[in-house]
């Protein structure tokens, strides 16, 4: 009997002030790597709730997402993993001083478009620079795309 496939789902956060994009160093598969507050869908948690905790937890602030960036589709070979990848944009509700953050979180960091970009070697896929592409070239869905859940 063959194994069932099942993609991975996970949420991201794409936040943008003044310029720069909130991201997160983080050390996976043994190297430093740069992403978006991102994580796997939890069970019981809307991907709304997934992408708040998720940026909660990586870099202490608070956010909430107002739409959805896009759905991303990643296939990561070296792991035989299907990455879907659920990225919304949101406003920054403030910052918890002094939380710890999630152990393998190095720190947060505010990048511009270019800093990011010459730092692409450090992305931990290519979905980092597609969704800050995709957000500054104003797309945006409305949260009402994604369904009700049903019990």
């Amino acid at each position: 009997m063959s194994e069932v496939w099942r993609p991975s789902a996970t949420v991201a956060a794409v936040i943008e002030r003044e310029g720069k994009f909130l991201l997160v160093e983080e050390i996976a598969d043994g190297r430093r790597v740069l992403n978006q507050p991102a994580g796997h869908l939890d069970p019981g948690e809307s991907l709304v709730e997934a992408c708040a905790r998720e940026t909660l937890e990586e870099t202490a602030h608070r956010f909430t997402p107002t739409a959805l960036l896009g759905i991303y589709r990643w296939v990561y070979e070296a792991a035989d993993v299907t990455f879907l990848r659920f990225a919304f944009t949101g406003r920054l509700d403030g910052v918890e001083e002094g939380r710890r953050l999630d152990k393998e979180i190095v720190a947060a960091r505010w990048l511009t478009p270019a800093e990011l970009a010459a730092r692409r070697s450090e992305h931990r896929s290519p979905l980092v620079q597609r969704c800050v592409d995709d957000y500054l070239a104003g797309r945006r869905f409305p949260l009402e795309v994604l369904s009700r859940e049903f019990s």
